[in-house]
This record gives structure tokens, sequence and C-alpha cells, in this order.
């Protein structure tokens, strides 16, 4: 089921996208941007490369949370997900990315 992309401005001032899933839950928060085009392509960079496993990096934090980045071709982080209380949660929440992301509309809250 498609999602949708938020395109925001946060209160430093900076360009953010974040990923929602068909269900309204955010699977992917990018980080933040200087300008609006900038996020704009972060959006298109996870669409491109949503289905590609080998950009998802998966990690695990000090508390025992699990957690991906997703990163471009270039290395590059596009966005991190919400912490997860299991491995196995951790990877739905990336197999939800191409199914979000695919498909997609991108929706400018910035206006």
């Amino acid at each position: 089921m498609a999602g949708k992309f938020e395109i925001y401005k946060d209160k430093a001032g900076e360009f953010r996208f974040r990923l929602k899933a068909g269900n309204g839950e955010t699977v992917l928060s990018s980080e933040g941007y200087k300008s609006k085009s900038s996020a704009s392509n972060g959006v298109e960079s996870v669409q491109k490369n949503c289905s590609d496993g080998s950009c998802f990096v998966k990690n695990t934090t000090s508390s025992g949370k699990f957690r991906f980045n997703m990163r471009a071709k270039n290395n590059q982080v596009i966005g991190t997900s919400q912490n997860y209380d299991s491995e196995a949660s951790r990877d739905n929440g990336i197999e939800s990315i191409a199914r979000a992301a695919s498909g997609a509309q991108v929706v400018d809250l910035t206006s």
C-alpha cells in the first residue's frame, strides 16, 4: 500500500521529509537539508533505491533497540527509522519502505 512523503521545515529552519506508510505511521525520517530542492532530491533517492537491500544499514542503539539507516549509492544517509523493540520488527520496517515509497504522493507542508 502506497504511503506519502511529507516535506516540512523543522524548528531550526531546515527542510526535512518523512515517509509515512499507508497506515499513517512514519517509517523513515530524513536528515536536515538547507533547501527544499535538496529534500525533494532525498525523496527521489528513496523512491529510486527503496528496493535495494544494500542501501539499508541495520543498527542497534545503546539501549538495545533496533533501527536502520537508508543510504544513497554515494553512502550518504538519506533517512533513519524509528526505534524498534525487535530485529524482526526492524526488518519488517525495512520491507515496508518499498511498499510505502512506491507510488507515494509527495505533500509539501512548507507552504
